[in-house]
């Protein structure tokens, strides 16, 4: 019986330690060029969310095109999009991002 007891408890603080799964519009673009975020070296994709920046995994920067493109590249512009995943480890481990802004 207090194996169960403690198996329950054990499984309930692991089920609520999961960091809740987030879907907004969020700002996306480069951690260092536009984020100011320096625990990566190099370019990598960043996301903001609630005035905070996180480091994506599960995409890669040049994902959406030359990332140093004048007019829509992530180390010159801030875009927008639609962003699905969770914050684990001050990470954003995206499952999708889909651009939502209009750029000429």
């Amino acid at each position: 019986m207090k194996k169960i007891l403690f198996l329950s408890i054990f499984m309930i603080a692991i089920s609520c330690s999961n960091s809740k799964e987030i879907k907004q519009v969020a700002e996306v673009s480069c951690g260092q060029c536009k984020f100011e975020l320096d625990s990566e070296e190099g370019c990598s994709l960043a996301v903001r969310i609630n005035e905070k920046a996180y480091f994506v995994e599960g995409f890669k920067i040049d994902d959406f095109g030359d990332a140093h493109d004048e007019h829509t590249g992530f180390c010159n512009v801030i875009r927008k999009a639609e962003v699905t995943g969770k914050v684990i480890d001050d990470k954003f481990v995206a499952s999708s991002i889909e651009l939502v802004d209009e750029i000429e």
